[in-house]
């Protein structure tokens, strides 16, 4: 998730908007920064690796001039963290201009057609290619937008672009495709950018850009395009789309948090379009496939992570086991010091961590390799020091996380670590092509499920408000659940400085439930792989519990009688498919530590004693 503002105005020099532009978006990317604008009869740009800040003082964005302009706060995706990766990207003759913000799913493919044809590619990124698509198709067209559309046609994936091309100095070319993409509408300037913030001290009059339009904006005038079904490269089929002009009432600061009260329920309603950046910014990249063969190579099967990165591993562990026939060694990361002394030779260290920074995470990857083993990172950050001090790294693409509550960061794991166990799966000839594919088809269906979870959520938390009503709570599973209840238990804890305890359900029996008796809440995760927990909702209920249990709706759980006593918080249908139901049943539990925690006046943004990335012992 990268941030994107352009401005285009008369007279005025436009380098001063562009600055304050990306400060209000540095929190979409902080990797690296940089600003083009169109001088007279050239491009002029500057841009380097590291927060703005550093980046302006290094190089000084003030020295540029010009009326028209774009610029970009990155958060890398394709190569690593670096001056040359940094946008913007130019074309071979340095008359285009491109800012990027998404995934080209056919990055392999277009480089090695570009490169072919004698383009020179300076970068690691997939933007650039796209500057040097439009160098190709503007030499065959009769306008920049004909280019711009033909461009389009050959690439596949999730795309914002904002684009400057030299010899309209007035104009700034535009394309939207599953990335956040808005137009600000002034008398006599216009602008586009990734969020509201960037925009709102221009103007309040916006124009929110739909999936697969594209088009320019100048100073007093803009036209938007979308290719119709039926046309393609060889033959447009564009259609004029008429104004959607929309006036919003937001200062740029509210405007930063969506409208939402707090980061964290932004990024909670985020979660669809994350987990799909991390869908298809993964399953054409062949890092997935040499994952696979490494860790299907490898002697015993060691995952450390910390906080919720650790649940995302129970996961993991559950999900190979059934799909691969593959065990693995779940251990938390402050935990491995213990079993460090017991690595042996072909041994292999799958480290997830959000931030990359974790101190536990780093010091377990260090033993590791101290006694020759080889380690894996998973991560949400490129360049970080996971990245660094592992052998091969793999990225959920989930985007910056401002909120210390993990929410979206937590699926987009899963979703990544999902779809690798497809890909060991296969290469363990556990599943063939076509039963592989068939789970990939499944988890690209993800996000729908992840939005369908919400909308019943939204439904289902008043009526859960009322029956959570004890300083302390039982959430339990079975399988697959207990990694789900792990989390839950954790959210509630950590915003609402309630008490909530996870177990696996039968071992509820063997102390747990001595705690129970009326009105007590009890959460039941129930997952497809584990139908015998309706004997533990049974139980609870025997005792006065309030049992409410979170299933998928189309999960069917023998309870006889005791159904009466027992409330369920029935969320989409699974088909039994397993590997979504972690999308399925996470977010009620997102939503009800969110809705307690304000319920109670705490913010969520800001628990008490916890920091979004803990980097000391």
């Amino acid at each position: 998730m990268c941030g994107i503002i352009g401005i285009t105005n008369k007279k005025c020099n436009v380098v001063d908007k562009l600055i304050i532009g990306l400060q209000r978006l540095e929190y979409r990317g902080y990797d690296s920064v940089g600003i083009a604008v169109i001088n007279g009869d050239s491009i002029n740009f500057k841009k380097g690796a590291g927060d703005l800040d550093t980046v302006m003082k290094r190089l000084s964005f003030t020295d540029l001039s010009g009326s028209t302009g774009i610029a970009h706060t990155r958060w890398a995706t394709h190569g690593g963290v670096n001056d040359i990766n940094a946008h913007p990207h130019m074309d071979c003759t340095g008359d285009i201009a491109v800012v990027h913000n998404g995934v080209i799913r056919n990055f392999a493919s277009l480089k090695l057609e570009l490169e072919s044809k004698g383009h020179k590619i300076k970068s690691e990124t997939d933007t650039e290619l796209f500057a040097h698509l439009l160098e190709d198709e503007e030499k065959k067209s009769a306008t920049f937008i004909e280019a711009l559309a033909k461009a389009l046609a050959r690439i596949d994936g999730t795309y914002s672009f904002a684009i400057l091309y030299k010899k309209d100095p007035d104009k700034i070319y535009f394309a939207k495709m599953r990335s956040p993409l808005i137009i600000g509408v002034g008398e006599n300037i216009k602008a586009i950018a990734s969020d509201l913030p960037a925009l709102l001290d221009m103007t309040k009059t916006v124009i929110l850009l739909e999936d697969g339009e594209f088009g320019y904006i100048s100073p007093t005038n803009f036209e938007i395009y979308k290719l119709l079904p039926g046309g393609g490269y060889k033959k447009l089929n564009l259609e004029q789309i008429t104004l959607k002009v929309k006036t919003v009432e937001l200062t740029p600061e509210a405007a930063s948090k969506g409208g939402y009260q707090h980061f964290m329920i932004k990024e909670i309603y985020e979660q669809p379009n994350a987990i799909r950046e991390t869908f298809e910014g993964n399953i054409e990249d062949p890092a997935l496939s040499k994952a696979a063969e490494i860790i299907s190579s490898s002697n015993r099967i060691f995952l450390t992570a910390a906080g919720t990165s650790y649940h995302a591993s129970l996961v993991f562990s559950k999900i190979l086991a059934k799909r691969a026939k593959l065990f693995s060694y779940p251990i938390i990361s402050s935990e491995m010091s213990y079993v460090s002394s017991t690595f042996q030779k072909d041994d292999l260290l799958i480290a997830v961590s959000q931030s990359g920074e974790t101190y536990d995470t780093l010091q377990a990857i260090r033993d590791a390799k101290k006694n020759g083993v080889k380690v894996i990172a998973i991560t949400n950050v490129l360049g970080s020091a996971i990245v660094r001090e592992s052998d091969f790294s793999l990225y959920t693409r989930a985007g910056p996380e401002i909120g210390v509550a993990a929410t979206k960061t937590f699926l987009s794991q899963i979703m990544l670590l999902e779809m690798l166990s497809a890909f060991i799966s296969h290469e363990r000839k556990e599943l063939d092509k076509n039963e592989r594919n068939k789970i990939l088809d499944y988890l690209r269906y993800a996000p729908n499920l992840i939005q369908s979870s919400l909308e019943a959520s939204d439904t289902l938390i008043p009526a859960l408000l009322n029956l959570h009503k004890k300083n302390s709570s039982y959430i339990l599973g079975r399988g697959l659940g207990v990694a789900i209840a792990m989390e839950g238990a954790l959210k509630i804890k950590e915003i609402t400085y309630l008490h909530a305890e996870s177990y696996p359900a039968g071992e509820s029996k063997h102390g747990p439930i001595a705690l129970v008796e009326k009105d007590f809440p009890v959460y039941i995760v129930s997952t497809s792989d584990a139908p015998e927990i309706a004997g533990n909702a049974i139980e609870m209920a025997a005792r006065n519990a309030k049992v409410i249990v979170v299933k998928p709706a189309d999960l069917k759980l023998e309870l006889k009688e005791d159904r009466k006593s027992i409330y369920f918080a029935d969320m989409p249908p699974s088909n039994s498919i397993i590997e979504l139901e972690p999308f399925i049943l996470t977010p009620l539990f997102q939503l009800l530590s969110y809705r307690l925690a304000v319920e109670r006046g705490y913010n969520p943004d800001k628990p008490r004693n916890l920091a979004k990335t803990v980097t000391v012992e």
